[in-house]
């Protein structure tokens, strides 16, 4: 039988790392568990190696990207955007692009209660590698994120957009130095639900220095990509993960936060009182943490997740182990 071209989180278990990349597995894994995931699907890793082989363009990406001298910085450029481009000028089959647009419209019927019909349809299409966060193998960070997508034909195109990603000359060049065959390398697509963060952040289920009696949750205002791409210093806080007692709290001022309007992320400025709050109250704080420490139980190791708050509704959009523990403190961060 033909593996799926797509799949539902419910569908997903975290074995499915093969079909949906590490994120989707992830996000999967945490839907069939009931802890708050926006609603989504997965465009898998089958359905692009399928588009390769039946397009005929698979040998063509092949050849260029193993014939790349990878230290030769203008040679990777040239040929990792040649492929790039090979890629959004060849349409996928309309049975995919017809099976996306179906799941898309299935997709704007999942309501969340306070959600307007108009909002429902904003979904987020990220790209998840299909060895991605592996400890010896991160791809994460690697290939493109698409925010702020609507309509079934612009939701296609963020898809293509997202399998042309695989080959930046970042990405390329971290694959030929670990060895990683090129058509051995899929990527799934995950398309979920988007969240309008009034405040978001990212939550460490142990201490990055290392010690696990300890969680550690940033917040700011608005969309998480300030955060993300460091553009905001966000407040800290600390909290004992066995008693969920506030250990400390860090309030860092926050002149701007990211907004959407219309299908753009914007800057909003905050005025001088809203910029010195802390961000999130200490009843939220712990309600945070203690979604976390479930997830890193069910897990069995300390994850870093990004969650979100709209209307007052906690949403985790993912988590992943933090493959960075044991080197940073020498021993291993399986338990």
């Amino acid at each position: 039988m033909e593996a799926p071209g797509i799949l539902w989180f419910r569908e997903i278990r975290i074995k499915d790392i093969p079909s949906v990349g590490g994120k989707g597995a992830s996000l999967g894994e945490m839907a069939n568990y009931n802890f708050p995931i926006p609603p989504g699907f997965v465009v898998t890793a089958q359905a692009y190696f399928r588009y390769i082989e039946e397009t005929g363009i698979k040998e063509k990406i092949v050849s260029k990207i193993d014939a790349i001298d990878v230290e030769n910085t203008k040679d990777l450029a040239s040929v990792s955007e040649e492929v790039r481009n090979i890629i959004l000028a060849t349409p996928m089959s309309e049975t995919l692009s017809n099976e996306i647009k179906r799941a898309y419209g299935k997709l704007g019927e999942k309501k969340i209660a306070w959600l307007t019909s108009s909002e429902a349809e904003f979904v987020a299409v990220r790209s998840s590698a299909t060895a991605e966060d592996l400890p010896e193998a991160s791809f994460a960070g690697q290939q493109e994120t698409y925010l702020n997508v609507k309509g079934k034909n612009e939701l296609v195109k963020s898809v293509q957009k997202c399998w042309a990603s695989l080959f930046t000359a970042r990405a390329v060049y971290y694959r030929k130095k670990q060895g990683f065959s090129t058509e051995n390398v899929g990527i799934a697509v995950v398309v979920q639900k988007m969240i309008n963060g009034q405040t978001s952040g990212i939550m460490f289920t142990a201490e990055p220095t290392g010690d696990e009696t300890k969680i550690v949750i940033e917040a700011g205002f608005g969309l998480g990509e300030a955060i993300v791409s460091g553009s905001v210093t966000p407040d800290t806080y600390t909290v004992d993960k066995g008693t969920f007692k506030i250990l400390d709290k860090k309030i860092h001022s926050q002149t701007f936060k990211i907004v959407r309007q219309g299908k753009d992320n914007v800057k909003e400025k905050l005025p001088t009182a809203v910029a010195k709050k802390q961000k999130i109250d200490d009843k939220t704080i712990i309600q945070i943490a203690k979604v976390g420490k479930q997830i890193e139980n069910h897990y069995k190791k300390p994850e870093d997740i990004e969650w979100a708050i709209e209307n007052n509704e906690l949403f985790i959009v993912q988590s992943r182990p933090i493959t960075t523990l044991g080197l940073k403190t020498g021993v291993s961060s399986e338990k």
